[in-house]
């Protein structure tokens, strides 16, 4: 059986070189995989596409895969046929992953069973693709490594995208005064309607003026910070004594004057995903499931297009002006 298992082909999106986003191919004749011991394998029905999975695409980014790859790594889907140990999960199970072995653009995907979690019926595949990366970057910007804790102000910059609206949700939720940036007017309503006590345009010249006449003199206490390259230095003038300004997304270097960490004893704290131990990411988890049962976790679905339109899809998450929620593959 396994080895008619093997001989089945599936259309998945492969990469030979990295580049643009034309150097994403589909093809229809790529073998679907077989779990190994401890694994488990997927039928896709949604994936996300991350910012990050466009860095990688392109070369640019320290962590580089072997040729060919299919990116890939928050799907959704059903569980198909589990490898040898695996209990937690049988075929027919409704899922979410954090990451993928053999990729997601696919339709069919393994993943090693420790990073993937059942998807609640409460959530669709659409929203389950967009659990994975953004809730658990945004819960551990907050907590793990931003210390965040009740009554504490933070300020999400570029807060409509996957990881700002999933930020805002779980502030929200955790008692944190909540205030976030978008580029649009549909992005600040967006942001308000998930979690942000006050919204801010960051296109307008004088939003920074804003920001401060709206936190006072104390400044804010956390910012997660979704643009570094374009928003550090601002940053370190909006936090408050000992405030701590967590980098998230980046696409570049920037100047800044080290010498406004000092005058507030600040920080600035990197956050990756990738480096989490075995006990954070179900740290993470736990927090995620509980905040889906008791219903404030409604993750916002963006951009949809289907598995032939991902370089499409890499286009738009990179150039589009104002994020609106995850962007998913659906297949």
């Amino acid at each position: 059986v396994a080895m008619a298992a093997a001989r089945r082909v599936m259309r998945a999106v492969r990469v030979f070189e990295f580049g643009g986003p034309e150097v994403l191919k589909l093809q229809s004749d790529v073998l679907v995989p077989v779990p190994k011991e401890n694994q488990v394998l997927i039928k896709v029905h949604a994936c996300g596409v991350n910012p990050v999975e466009t860095y990688i695409r392109s070369g640019t980014y320290a962590r580089k895969p072997a040729l060919p790859y299919s990116p890939g790594s928050d799907v959704s889907g059903v569980i198909e046929a589990v490898g040898e140990q695996v209990t937690a999960f049988k075929k027919g199970d409704r899922v979410f992953t954090l990451e993928t072995v053999s990729g997601g653009y696919a339709e069919y995907a393994v993943a090693a069973a420790n990073r993937v979690f059942p998807l609640p019926e409460k959530l669709d595949f659409r929203q389950g693709a967009a659990l994975g990366v953004p809730y658990f970057t945004a819960y551990r910007a907050l907590f793990q490594r931003g210390c965040a804790k009740a009554g504490d102000s933070v300020l999400v910059h570029g807060a409509s995208g996957g990881v700002g609206l999933a930020t805002c949700q779980i502030a929200r939720a955790c008692g944190l005064k909540v205030l976030g940036t978008a580029g649009t007017e549909e992005g600040m309503n967006l942001i308000l309607r998930n979690g942000a006590h006050q919204a801010f345009n960051h296109k307008d010249p004088n939003y920074i003026e804003r920001i401060k006449e709206c936190t006072g003199p104390g400044g804010v206490d956390l910012i997660i910070e979704m643009l570094s390259n374009v928003n550090l230095d601002a940053d370190l003038k909006l936090l408050g004594r000992a405030g701590r300004v967590m980098i998230v997304g980046c696409r570049g270097g920037i100047e800044i004057n080290p010498r406004d960490t000092m005058s507030k004893e600040s920080s600035i704290i990197g956050v990756s995903l990738f480096l989490a131990t075995e006990e954070e990411r179900q740290e993470c988890a736990t927090a995620i499931l509980d905040g889906i049962e008791a219903g404030w976790l409604q993750p916002v679905v963006g951009l949809e297009y289907p598995l032939e339109k991902a370089a499409k899809a890499h286009e738009d998450i990179i150039c589009s002006s104002g994020a609106r929620g995850k962007m998913v593959l659906l297949l």
